[in-house]
């Protein structure tokens, strides 16, 4: 992992009328780092996620990617800059093949216009063959090779949540936000899922990720951040954030045993 943040949250803050959601959070997150994000229901997980994506504005501090401050832009502007994101739910664009969902995810590489498209001119033709080409390689990525003609209600669950997953990697992301990953997933799927993961890491792409499952995250993570009413009460490596006294009374509880410790495929 680089010595240099690929983001960084400083001091974020943001207000529902009288609810604080997050207060005076700060993290950084570097490029093929697995970074954690846990808490109870309601510490403002998802609250994070939403402002570093831009579905909300902070009401105090900064995003900033690559340097450059993204509090503030829009979704879609953001996404353009190389940040991309999964949702709890599978998302997928009905009565399209497996390639056109994974070609939905290639938008923000797309500069032409309109009329070059209308037109079918070489370029936008030779992008398109490209675009195709590329969405196959992560439609093997994941493993569905054996469903890339299917249509999307075909998969099951599971395979839904992997095609998700390349769908954001076909807008060649520099950080990947996971929100939730392995809910719903039988173990072995989980397993698969971890390996996918960390090849991910492994390429430079830094990944920020919430989950429950613990007996999934923490082999898988790199560093943990966790959260408690907004506020962050740790940071560290899993295996000092299982022995922290404030997390296992505010989340994790007594049982924990030696989960940071175990692989992934246990």
């Amino acid at each position: 992992m680089s010595a240099i943040p690929l983001v960084s949250i400083s001091r974020l803050t943001k207000h529902f009328g009288g609810l604080t959601a997050v207060q005076d959070l700060t993290f950084d997150l570097h490029p093929g780092e697995i970074l954690a994000l846990i808490g109870p229901n309601g510490a403002g997980k998802t609250t994070t996620f939403n402002l570093v994506a831009g579905v909300f504005a902070p009401g105090e501090g900064s995003i900033a990617l690559g340097g450059e401050r993204i509090d503030g832009l829009p979704v879609h502007a953001i996404a353009a800059r190389g940040l991309m994101r999964t949702f709890q739910h599978n998302m997928p664009f009905a009565g399209m093949s497996l390639t056109d969902n994974i070609l939905v995810g290639c938008h923000t590489r797309c500069s032409d216009s309109l009329f070059d498209i209308l037109i079918g001119r070489r370029r936008v033709r030779r992008r398109e063959t490209a675009a195709r080409l590329r969405a196959a390689e992560l439609i093997k990525f994941v493993g569905l090779q054996d469903r890339i003609d299917d249509d999307v209600s075909a998969l099951s669950f599971g395979e839904g949540r992997l095609l998700e997953l390349a769908r954001a990697l076909a807008g060649e992301p520099r950080v990947i936000l996971l929100d939730e990953p392995a809910a719903g997933l039988t173990q072995p799927e989980m397993t698969r899922l971890g390996a996918i993961i960390r090849d991910i890491a492994a390429r430079g792409v830094a990944v920020l990720l919430i989950e429950h499952d613990m007996h999934f995250l923490l082999p898988l993570a790199h560093r943990v951040v966790v959260l408690n009413f907004g506020r962050k009460i740790a940071e560290g490596t899993p295996e000092a954030i299982v022995r922290d006294r404030q997390v296992i009374e505010a989340y994790l509880g007594e049982a924990v045993g030696d989960l940071a410790m175990r692989p992934a495929s246990a």
